[in-house]
């Protein structure tokens, strides 16, 4: 069967939304169940940041679990650890126990989002790998985007367990997708056990993962520090909660509409340009930010945030897709990501930590990074990052 973002929509997209609809549906929630146990603020903010503590602590142990296991059982077992942990959040008798299940959450995503991006690189050709990886992301941030409403609505009329019922029920349709990826594309493959273990993969790639992983982390940081951004300067300017909202969801929706446009910029005029584009426009998103005095000039640097962020679609799982070696690729893969995370967990406290001084220079810090990411980037990926030859000639014929 010829593979196409077509064929790849009921198993592999699909079930990307359904899992970033349970994700939307659940975040909203958390900080209002650790309260009713009898969390303190700093006690409750600390249990949702477990679930990204939980996916950094398991991105290379998922690398290592989808190499042995396959990309399929990988998944799966995603699915059965997201459920466990759903369950164990639904009837936490304490904050802890909630915190442990809040964890579990984030070592299933950091399992369920490595497996389906290192089964995108094996299965699509590199004039797809963009257009699919892309889409793979939008369908998540379209999922989140969905998730708090239909939480919101569930949870008015049922409480706050309705939420945690949308995500049980989203993860298991998703499951039940996943059961018809064909078992010859992805069962355990017959790989040479890398050598050294995981520490024998970073030896072996720490050039790539020392210079254009690196770019991928400030860029990571950069894009995760938006959410912080918008909402503090909101504040700053005297905005109410109101314009806060709309001022971030016109920022989230213009982001979510251009996905796939992004992913086709990168298979048709290059990766570079995409990510240096992308960069560059969100720096200087970031730099007009401390000129904004009004919800109108703030609505219009957001929409240009959302733009360029929304640009950089799925970069960073293309481009780490694209540098990943043949044998051990998941081991790689996580290894990449646990950086990618780790700028991710940096960008809102690089955000926090400067505005405790002074709000403007920390917005403005986060342009400078920008420059950075697409200098490192501009410099190291025409060097790791090359179309393969046999792949030109399928791209002009298709």
């Amino acid at each position: 069967m010829r593979v196409s973002l077509w064929t790849m929509g009921p198993t592999v997209f699909l079930p990307s939304l359904l899992f970033g609809i349970g994700q939307g549906a659940v975040l909203p929630v958390l900080v209002v169940s650790a309260r009713d146990l009898g969390a303190s603020l700093t006690v409750a903010g600390f249990v949702v940041a477990l679930m990204g503590i939980g996916k950094i602590v398991a991105d290379l142990p998922a690398g290592v679990l989808a190499d042995r296991l396959g990309e399929r059982a990988a998944m799966l077992l995603a699915v059965v650890v997201a459920l466990v942990s759903l369950v164990v959040c639904v009837f936490a008798p304490s904050v802890w126990v909630l915190g442990a299940g809040v964890a579990g959450l984030g070592l299933a995503q950091a399992v369920w989002g490595l497996a389906r991006q290192a089964y995108l690189t094996e299965v699509m050709p590199y004039h797809l790998r963009a257009r699919a990886m892309s889409t793979l992301g939008g369908t998540q941030r379209i999922g989140l985007f969905v998730g708090p409403f239909l939480s919101a609505a569930a949870v008015s009329v049922w409480g706050t367990g309705a939420a945690y019922g949308i995500h049980i029920v989203v993860v298991l349709v998703a499951g039940v997708a996943m059961l018809a990826l064909p078992e010859r594309s992805i069962g355990p493959r017959q790989r040479t056990p890398a050598p050294g273990g995981t520490l024998g993969v970073f030896r072996r790639h720490l050039p790539v993962l020392r210079t254009l992983a690196m770019g991928a982390l400030l860029l990571s940081a950069v894009r995760a520090g938006r959410p912080v951004a918008i909402p503090l300067w909101a504040e700053h300017i005297g905005l109410d909660a109101a314009q806060t909202s709309l001022v971030f969801g016109i920022s989230g929706g213009i982001e979510a509409l251009v996905f796939y446009p992004a992913g086709f910029a990168m298979d048709w005029f290059g990766r570079l340009f995409t990510v240096v584009t992308s960069t560059v426009g969100l720096g200087v998103a970031y730099l007009l930010l401390p000129f904004t005095d009004g919800f109108t000039a703030l609505m219009c640097v957001g929409a240009l945030m959302g733009l360029f962020n929304g640009m950089g679609s799925g970069i960073n799982m293309t481009i780490s897709a694209d540098v990943s070696p043949p044998d051990n690729r998941p081991t790689f893969l996580g290894a990449w990501r646990l950086l990618s995370d780790i700028g991710s967990g940096l960008g809102p406290l690089l955000v926090g930590g400067v505005a405790a001084v002074a709000l403007a220079p920390a917005v403005a810090s986060l342009g400078v990074v920008s420059g950075l990411a697409a200098l490192i980037m501009s410099v190291w990926l025409p060097r790791y990052s090359r179309r393969p030859p046999e792949d030109s000639v399928q791209a002009s014929a298709s």
